[in-house]
C-alpha cells in the first residue's frame, strides 16, 4: 500500500532538504572559528569533511545523515570549497558506517542534541494537533513538528516519520474539531440532525439539500423561500457561539466541504464529523439565508426606484414634441407682454390678439400636469409596484429582528406599525405614524385625508434599504449587513498597526505637517503658473488648461516589439498550461477540500481552470477534450477549486514571474493600475446582471482586475455593472497574495473618490487617478482661501479640520482594520457611501481626502512625467482587457452564472490563465532577446520597455483540447524558436 503523503517533493525539500542556492548554503553553512577548531579534533581530511558535514546536517535542517532525505552534493560541493578539502573525500566516508555513527553520537552531544525515542512520538503528534487546529496545510503543520522538536533539542526524525505524525496530529486535530461542535448541544437538538439527511416526500429531496439549494434569482417567490428554509434552520435552536469554540479556518472549511457534499455522502461519514458538519453548515446558513433575504430585496427595493426614474425619463421623451408645442406658446405669450409693456398698451388685450386666450385657456391644464410631472419624486411611481413590495415585505419584518443604535428610532417603530396592521389586518395607517423619512416624502405621505398606505409603506422599505446599506439598521447573525462598528478591530489592537504605518497619534501632528506641505506647495504652483513654465498647463479663457499627454513610444520600439512577437513559438494553451504549470507549480495550490491532499490528476485540473477562463463550462469542456471526462471534471472543481486556492495559485504564478530577469525590462514590480472590464449576461430579465447604460441595454457584469507593472494581472475581483469601481481599488491592493510590494497605483476616473485618497494615503500607498474631469475640480486649503489670491478661482471651500481631529482615533481603527485584513475596503466604502445624510466619520475621512487630493493635483500639474507614467500605466490594463476578451470567447463571452461565487471562479480563471500567458511569453521572449543579440541586432533595454508579453497571435484557443498530447509535449525541452515565416493557424 503507498504511503500518504502530506508535502509535495517541493515543501519537502524546503521544510527537511538542503538548499542548493548560493544564498542559502552561505546563510545556513559557513562556519565560525570555533566550528573550523571543532572540525580540527578530526584527524585526516575525509573525516573533517564528512564531520563537517554532519555538523551542517545537525544545524540545518537538523537531522543526520542517515536521515537526510535529498541529495547533499551540494553542500558537500561547498564545504570541501570552503574547507580545501577534494570533494571525493566524502565518497570515501560514506562507506565507513561506524564512522558516520560515531561523529553523529559526538556532535549531538557537543551540541546538546539527542535522537528521538518511542516516548517522543505523543508529544510530536500533540505539537501537530496544535499546529492543525486552524488549518489543514501540511507546510504549516510540519513546521509545528519540526519547531517543537527543537525546542526540545531532538534530532529530526526521517521526513515520513515527520509526515506520519503530521498526518495523525491532523487527524486528532478534526475530530477535536468536530466534538468541540457538538459536545454543547442538548440530546434534543443532536437527535434532530441526522434526518436532515433522510429524503423529505414532501420536499422531493433531503432536508439538508433543500436547505443548500438556495435561489438567487431576485424574486418575491424566491425571498419567500429563503425565509422558509430560515425558518426550518431556526428550529434546531443552534447558538452562533458554538462556532467560537473552534478555529475559525476550521469552521469555514467544514461549511465548505458541508457545501458541496451531497446528503448521502455525508450520512456515510463517522458519526462525530457527520453531526459537526451538519452543525457547521446550519449555523453558517442561518447567515447566508438573512444576507440573502436582504440582499433579494435590495435589488427589488432598488429595481422599484430605479424603473420609476426610467419610466420618468420615457414619459419625458415621448412628451417632447407637447413640450416644444407648449413652449412656443410659452414664448410667443412672453413676446406679446413685452411688446404690450413697449407699447403702453393692455397686456391681456395684446396677448388675446396676438396668441389667443381661448389657446392659453386649452393648454391650461396640461401645462400644470407637465409642471407637476417635472417635480414628481420617484416615491410616486415606484408605488406603482406596491403589490410587488407587498408579496415579500410583511414576511421580512416578520422574520427578520432590526437593530439600531438608538432605543428609540422612528425606522423601527415604523416597522413595528407595519407588523402590527399586518397581523391585525388593519389597512390604515394612523395620522400619528412615526415618519422616519425625508421631509418631501412626509409630505407625499400626508397629502389627503389620511396617511397613503401605498406611499407610506414603500417609503418605510426604501429608508430602510439605505440604512441597512450604510450600517445604522443592522440584523443579528448577519454577515453582510452588521452594525458598522463590529466590522472594525479591537481599539486595543490599533496602535501596533499605527505605528507600523507611521500615523502619529493625534490628528494635530498629521494636520500640522500636511498642512505646512500644501499650504508650501499651493505658493509654489501659484508662482509657476503665473510664470507660465508648467509644461502643459496653462490658464486660459479663466480655465485650467491641461495638454494631452502624448505617447512616448518610439517607432523602433514597436519594430523591435513585433520582432520579438514573431520569433515566439507556436503552442495551444492546454501545452502553455502544462508548461508553466512545470516551471512555477502553481497546481499544487490546489488542494483537496477534505484531505488537504494534492490533486493528482494534472489533466483535469487545467481543463477545468480552463473550463471557467474560456467561459466553456465544465460539461462542454469534457465534449471538446480528449484525455478528461465530465465526472473527472465535477469532482475536481468541486474538491480542489475554490476561492482561496485560485487565489494561492495565482500568487505562484506572479512570484514566479517577478522573479525572471525579463520581467525587470517592464518594471519593478512596485507600481501597479486597475480597471474594470464589462462582460454581459447570458440571461435576460430579472435573473440577468444589472444593466449601465454606458455598456448598451444588455445586462451584465464588471471584473476589476489589478495589473503590475510588469504586467502580471495579480487580482481580480467580481463586480455589479452599475458599482463604482472605487471601493475595489483598495481590494486588490491590500492583502493581494503575492510577494509584489506596490507603492504606487494608477486608475482611471471611475476609481477615484477623497475616500479612496485618504485610505491609500494613510495606508502608505500614491494613488495616481487619470482624472477626465481634472479642470472642474476644486483645490482645498487648510489656511484661508484668501492666503491664496492667484488661486481663488481654482480652490473650494476650506478643510474642516475640526472634523478631523474629532474622528481621528476612529479613521485610525478603520484604517488598522482595512491593514489587518479584518474587513474589505469595499465593504466599508460602500457603507460609507450609503449614508443618506452625510455620516461624521465618512466626512472627516472625506477632508482627509480632499488634502491628499490637492497634493495629488499639484504633482500632477506639476508633472508631465507623472502624467506620463500614469497613461502608461493604464495602458497595460487596457492591454490586459483585449488578450481576457481574445480567451473568454464562448457563448459570445456572456457570463451566464448568476451566483456571486460562480462568478468569481470564472474571473479567477481568465485571471489565471492570462497570468499564465504573460508567464509563457515573458520567459520565451527573453530567449528571443538572447537570439536577437547573439545575430548581432541591436536591443537596447530602453526599447525593450516598451514590448509587453499580453501577445496571443501563436496561441491556439481553438479547436480540440487534446490534454495528454499537451502534457507530453510539455514534459520535454524547451521549444524552439520561430525561426522561420510560416504562421500558424490556430
Amino acid at each position: 500500500m503507498a504511503q500518504r503523503r502530506l508535502l509535495t517533493d517541493e515543501e519537502r525539500h524546503v521544510l527537511l532538504g538542503v538548499p542548493a542556492d548560493p544564498d542559502g548554503l552561505v546563510r545556513y553553512y559557513t562556519f565560525t572559528r570555533s566550528d573550523r577548531n571543532l572540525l580540527l579534533t578530526r584527524r585526516g581530511k575525509t573525516n573533517q569533511l564528512g564531520f563537517a558535514v554532519q555538523l551542517a546536517l545537525l544545524r540545518h535542517p537538523g537531522t543526520t545523515l542517515f536521515y537526510i532525505g535529498g541529495s547533499v552534493a551540494a553542500l558537500v560541493a561547498w564545504l570541501a570549497t570552503q574547507l580545501e578539502i577534494p570533494r571525493t573525500a566524502f565518497e570515501t566516508y560514506q562507506r565507513r558506517p561506524q564512522t558516520m555513527t560515531d561523529h553523529a553520537q559526538i556532535l549531538a552531544t557537543a551540541l546538546g542534541l539527542r535522537l528521538p525515542n518511542r516516548g517522543d512520538f505523543a508529544s510530536m503528534i500533540d505539537a501537530a494537533a496544535l499546529a492543525a487546529w486552524g488549518t489543514d496545510s501540511g507546510t504549516m503543520i510540519v513546521k509545528g513538528v519540526i519547531a517543537a522538536l527543537r525546542a526540545r533539542k531532538i534530532i529530526l526524525p526521517t521526513t515520513g516519520v515527520i509526515e506520519r505524525v503530521a498526518i495523525a496530529g491532523r487527524a486528532r486535530a478534526r475530530k477535536h474539531t468536530a466534538d468541540a461542535l457538538v459536545q454543547g448541544l442538548s440530546p434534543d437538538q443532536i437527535s434532530q440532525l441526522d434526518p436532515l439527511l433522510i429524503v423529505d416526500c414532501d420536499l422531493g429531496m433531503t432536508p439538508f439539500g433543500w436547505l443548500k439549494d438556495m435561489p438567487t434569482s431576485p424574486k418575491p417567490d424566491n425571498i419567500r423561500g429563503l425565509i422558509e428554509r430560515l425558518r426550518m434552520v431556526r428550529r434546531f435552536a443552534i447558538s452562533p457561539d458554538v462556532a467560537r469554540q473552534v478555529h475559525e479556518d476550521r469552521f469555514r472549511q467544514l461549511v465548505r466541504e458541508g457545501r458541496i457534499t451531497d446528503a448521502h455522502q455525508v450520512a456515510r461519514y463517522a458519526t462525530h464529523r457527520r453531526r459537526a458538519m451538519i452543525v457547521a453548515v446550519l449555523i453558517d446558513l442561518e447567515s447566508r439565508l438573512i444576507d440573502g433575504v436582504l440582499d433579494m430585496s435590495d435589488k427589488l427595493i432598488g429595481g422599484m426606484f430605479a424603473r420609476a426614474r426610467k419610466s420618468k425619463e420615457r414619459h419625458y421623451v415621448a412628451s417632447t414634441r407637447d413640450v416644444g408645442r407648449l413652449m412656443h406658446l410659452f414664448s410667443a405669450t412672453i413676446e406679446a407682454l413685452a411688446t404690450a409693456h413697449e407699447s403702453g398698451r393692455d397686456g391681456f388685450s395684446v396677448v388675446d390678439e396676438t396668441v389667443g386666450w381661448t389657446k392659453l385657456q386649452r393648454v391650461r391644464s396640461e401645462v400644470r400636469a407637465f409642471a407637476e410631472f417635472t417635480e414628481e419624486d420617484p416615491l410616486i411611481r415606484a408605488s406603482d409596484r406596491y403589490a410587488t413590495l407587498r408579496k415579500f415585505a410583511p414576511e421580512i419584518i416578520e422574520a427578520l429582528a432590526f437593530k439600531t443604535a438608538r432605543s428609540d428610532s422612528p425606522l423601527l417603530a415604523a416597522i413595528r406599525l407595519l407588523k402590527d396592521l399586518n397581523e391585525t389586518g388593519q389597512r390604515h395607517i394612523p395620522a400619528d405614524a412615526p415618519m422616519p423619512f425625508r421631509k418631501e416624502w412626509a409630505k407625499l405621505v400626508q397629502g389627503g385625508d389620511r396617511p397613503n398606505r401605498r406611499l407610506y409603506e414603500t417609503a418605510v422599505f426604501a429608508t430602510l434599504r439605505g440604512k441597512l446599506q450604510s450600517g445604522d439598521v443592522w440584523v443579528e447573525r448577519s454577515s453582510n449587513y452588521r452594525r458598522f462598528d463590529s466590522y472594525l478591530i479591537a481599539p486595543d489592537a490599533v496602535p501596533p498597526i499605527a505605528t507600523e504605518l507611521g500615523l502619529p497619534a493625534t490628528a494635530d501632528i498629521w494636520i500640522a505637517a500636511r498642512g505646512r506641505d500644501l499650504d508650501q506647495r499651493l505658493k509654489r504652483f501659484a508662482r509657476r503658473l503665473a510664470r507660465g513654465d508648467l509644461e502643459g498647463v496653462e490658464w486660459r479663457d479663466d480655465r485650467l488648461h491641461i495638454s494631452p499627454v502624448k505617447a512616448l513610444t518610439p517607432p523602433a520600439a514597436d519594430t523591435l516589439a513585433s520582432e520579438i512577437t514573431a520569433l515566439l513559438p507556436y503552442a495551444r494553451i492546454t501545452e502553455i498550461l502544462h508548461e508553466v504549470n512545470r516551471q512555477t507549480g502553481f497546481a499544487a495550490a490546489f488542494t483537496n477540500l477534505r484531505t488537504g491532499e494534492h490533486c493528482d490528476n494534472e489533466n483535469a485540473l487545467l481543463a477545468a481552470i480552463l473550463a471557467d477562463a474560456t467561459n466553456l463550462g465544465l460539461t462542454r469542456m469534457a465534449a471538446a477534450s480528449q484525455g478528461v471526462t465530465r465526472d473527472q471534471l465535477i469532482w475536481v472543481a468541486d474538491a480542489y477549486i475554490r476561492p482561496e486556492t485560485y487565489k494561492a495559485a495565482l500568487g505562484r504564478i506572479i512570484d514566479a514571474h517577478h522573479r525572471l530577469p525579463v520581467a525587470a525590462l517592464w518594471g519593478a514590480g512596485t507600481t501597479s493600475s486597475s480597471d474594470g472590464q464589462f462582460f454581459r449576461s447570458g440571461k435576460r430579465g430579472e435573473t440577468a446582471g444589472d444593466i449601465n447604460a454606458r455598456y448598451g441595454a444588455d445586462p451584465g457584469l464588471g471584473f476589476y482586475t489589478h495589473v503590475s507593472d510588469q504586467h502580471a494581472p495579480y487580482n481580480v475581483r467580481v463586480m455589479s455593472a452599475t458599482s463604482h469601481e472605487a471601493p475595489y481599488v483598495l481590494d486588490g491592493l491590500l492583502h493581494h497574495g503575492t510577494s509584489l510590494k506596490i507603492d504606487t497605483h494608477y486608475v482611471d476616473t471611475g476609481g477615484a473618490t477623497d475616500h479612496v485618497f485618504a485610505l491609500c494615503a494613510m495606508l502608505g500607498i500614491r494613488f495616481c487617478p487619470r482624472l477626465r474631469d481634472f479642470p472642474d475640480r476644486k483645490l482645498a486649503s487648510i489656511e484661508p482661501v484668501t492666503a491664496y489670491k492667484n488661486l481663488q478661482p481654482l480652490l473650494g471651500r476650506r478643510i474642516r479640520t475640526d472634523v478631523i481631529r474629532e474622528h481621528w482615533s476612529d479613521i485610525v481603527r478603520l484604517v488598522a482594520s482595512l491593514k489587518a485584513g479584518a474587513v474589505a475596503p469595499s465593504t466599508m466604502l460602500k457603507k460609507l457611501a450609503a449614508y443618506q445624510r452625510q455620516n461624521q466619520l465618512d466626512l472627516a475621512l472625506q477632508e482627509i481626502g480632499r488634502i491628499e487630493r490637492s497634493l495629488f493635483m499639484l504633482d500632477w500639474l506639476e508633472s508631465s512625467d507623472l502624467r506620463r507614467r500614469c497613461h502608461a500605466g493604464l495602458n497595460k490594463s487596457e492591454q490586459r482587457h483585449v488578450l481576457a476578451q481574445i480567451i473568454c470567447t464562448f457563448r459570445q463571452g456572456r457570463i451566464a452564472e448568476r451566483g456571486f461565487e460562480a462568478q468569481q471562479f470564472r474571473a479567477s480563471g481568465l485571471n489565471l490563465v492570462i497570468a499564465a500567458i504573460v508567464y509563457w511569453n515573458s520567459t520565451y521572449m527573453a530567449d528571443a532577446i538572447i537570439h536577437l543579440r547573439a545575430t548581432g541586432a541591436t536591443v537596447p533595454d530602453e526599447l525593450l520597455a516598451h514590448t509587453s508579453p499580453l501577445s496571443w497571435e501563436h496561441i491556439g484557443f481553438s479547436g480540440d483540447f487534446l490534454w495528454e498530447r499537451a502534457a507530453k509535449a510539455a514534459s520535454g525541452s524547451r521549444r524552439p524558436l520561430n525561426l522561420g515565416s510560416r504562421r500558424m493557424t490556430a
